[in-house]
């Protein structure tokens, strides 16, 4: 068992027993724990009771329960509980906004034990009339319902990734070919459908191999001769396997990895891409578009015709790689809410060949995440100092702070603190439920702040879970080029915030992007992967990639941005 298994098990235990209106003690018992481990970088399932018992929030009776889940992979008092409550009670837990209590009251008071009911109650007005509820929230459930209908049977790109590398891993057992294709290979955000294609002269052999695999699920409703569909066990979203003759793969690879709009786009010759790609004698992705008369385009951009009009500008060794990068900007530690130390942060960041790490660590108002007040700000840069002695020229922590964009457009400390940074991560961690105006607004007096360096994750969007407040794009973007603010391309697969269709606005104004991580532990940093992924797919250049700035370059430029903020 992994240490986010373990802490999962202890905060859904912590929820139910809420719900079940448990002594609060014990509730608050696993709920504390679960929120203390969460940032833990002890190896818990390894961890003897008596050792357990020394970690912040975890008392005698919980140590025990760590042993049980660790051991077991279960925990008894949890499956008691699952007995106990409605798998539909369960699903209400995925409405953003919605806590327990009111869950609760839902389900004691009007019976409400499914998603669909939910519904039914919320567009009947019953919801709106139970007490502390009102019609605001009744209608922030039924929007979150919506969202919720429009989101099932996806997954985020990471893992539909892992997916599709657990089936490539076990067909390639079977099958001499096996390629990723389709949404995962262009690295869309949200994916419905794994798709893999197989190499095989014997497709009625090959259908009897996949259907014997345990750990796929067949849907033989939607499955044919040549394709199998279904799913992987234990995950929600579609597999379809598609089946080729040896000769027939790499023009399959290039037709299924595009989308439909790309694969329309018409020739210097009068024909479609697709219809190239049919006909084409010569079966390599770049042999048909260079047949159709058509630029190369790279998998991430086959969307749709934007990629034709962006290599009318720019060359594909223009764009991004992971090789590019040479730090990192936004990255937490356990000065806030993160599990390692900066110390710990930036040697693994060394680790991985960058020249730089910027710590970003949570302001004074996000108190939830343990946000640091201005004296712990002094001290945490105190600490950086120590460690900046130590690396000579070949490295540097730089000292940042992700800072609150609080309700009215400010940052969240005064400009004595603010002038310590060396740059500053501005983001909206609170208060998201806004209109277009109220939202753009706020942003837009956060970036003509001076200090603010980068504008972080500028919707606030979780993909799968949470739509993003609505902001006007263009004004955001403008106001960034106008006051010489980056913004970021959040890396982590739960946010890829901003989103990659405007990326290439934003190089147009002339606003660089910097891939952020967003990362809480050495895991968090790989992320990076990911934004690079979603940088390329807008087309980001390597030129206008903020984090793609050598240490000399970036010191320079963070430098000087400081000194023109002094003159103001």
């Amino acid at each position: 068992m992994t240490n986010s298994e373990i802490v999962d098990l202890l905060e859904l235990t912590g929820r139910l027993m809420e719900l079940h209106e448990y002594d609060t003690f014990k509730t608050r018992a696993f709920s504390s724990a679960a929120f203390n481990l969460d940032k833990s970088t002890a190896d818990l399932a390894n961890l003897p009771a008596e050792e357990l018992i020394k970690l912040p929030g975890v008392g005698k009776s919980v140590a025990y329960k760590i042993r049980e889940i660790a051991e077991t992979g279960r925990l008894t008092e949890l499956d008691d509980l699952l007995a106990q409550t409605p798998s539909g009670v369960m699903d209400m837990f995925r409405i953003k906004g919605l806590g327990v209590k009111k869950i609760g009251t839902l389900w004691r008071e009007l019976g409400i034990d499914n998603l669909n009911e939910l519904q039914q109650a919320c567009e009947e007005g019953r919801v709106a009339q139970i007490k502390g509820f009102g019609k605001a929230t009744q209608d922030k459930i039924l929007a979150a319902l919506e969202f919720l209908q429009e989101q099932k049977g996806k997954v985020r790109m990471d893992k539909a990734a892992m997916i599709a590398n657990l089936l490539h891993d076990e067909l390639t057992r079977h099958f001499e070919r096996v390629e990723i294709s389709g949404q995962v290979r262009r690295k869309a955000q949200e994916v419905d459908t794994v798709q893999l294609l197989v190499q095989t002269s014997d497709p009625v052999s090959a259908m009897l191999t996949l259907n014997g695999l345990p750990s796929l699920e067949s849907d033989e409703q939607i499955s044919s001769p040549f394709a199998w569909r279904g799913q992987l066990q234990n995950f929600d979203v579609q597999v379809e396997l598609l089946l080729f003759p040896a000769e027939q793969i790499d023009r399959q690879l290039f037709i299924h990895t595009a989308a439909e709009p790309h694969l329309q786009q018409v020739g210097t010759g009068g024909q479609s891409l697709l219809q190239v790609a049919y006909t084409s004698p010569d079966t390599a992705e770049e042999a048909i578009y260079q047949r159709a008369g058509l630029p190369f385009i790279v998998p991430e951009m086959r969307e749709d015709d934007f990629a034709f009009r962006w290599a009318g500008r720019y060359r594909n060794d223009q764009l991004v790689t992971w090789d590019d990068l040479r730090g990192t900007l936004h990255n937490h530690s356990t000065w806030s809410d993160g599990k390692q130390s900066v110390a710990d942060m930036a040697a693994y960041c060394r680790e991985l060949g960058l020249t730089y790490f910027g710590i970003a660590d949570h302001s004074k108002t996000a108190s939830y995440a343990n946000g640091l007040d201005a004296e712990r700000v002094r001290a945490q840069q105190i600490e950086i100092d120590q460690l900046n002695a130590g690396f000579g020229d070949s490295f540097r922590i730089f000292k940042g702070i992700e800072s609150d964009i609080l309700s009215d457009g400010s940052l969240d400390y005064d400009n004595e603190t603010l002038a310590t940074f060396d740059y500053v991560v501005a983001s909206v961690h609170q208060t998201l439920t806004m209109s277009l105006e109220k939202a753009t607004t706020r942003l837009l007096r956060a970036i003509e702040n001076p200090y603010t360096t980068i504008l972080g994750h500028p919707t606030g969007r979780l993909l799968l879970a949470r739509e993003g407040y609505p902001i006007d794009h263009r004004a955001i973007i403008d106001a960034c080029a106008q006051h010489n603010v980056v913004i970021e391309i959040n890396a982590s697969p739960y946010r890829l915030d901003i989103d990659w269709r405007w990326i290439n606005y934003a190089m147009q104004q002339g606003v660089m992007l910097s891939i952020n991580p967003d990362a809480h532990d050495f895991g968090g940093l790989l992320d990076m992967h990911y934004g690079v992924a979603t940088g390329r797919k807008g087309g980001l250049t390597k030129e206008m990639t903020f984090n793609a700035l050598s240490l000399e370059e970036m010191t320079k430029y963070l430098t000087q941005r400081r000194s023109r903020i002094g003159k103001k």
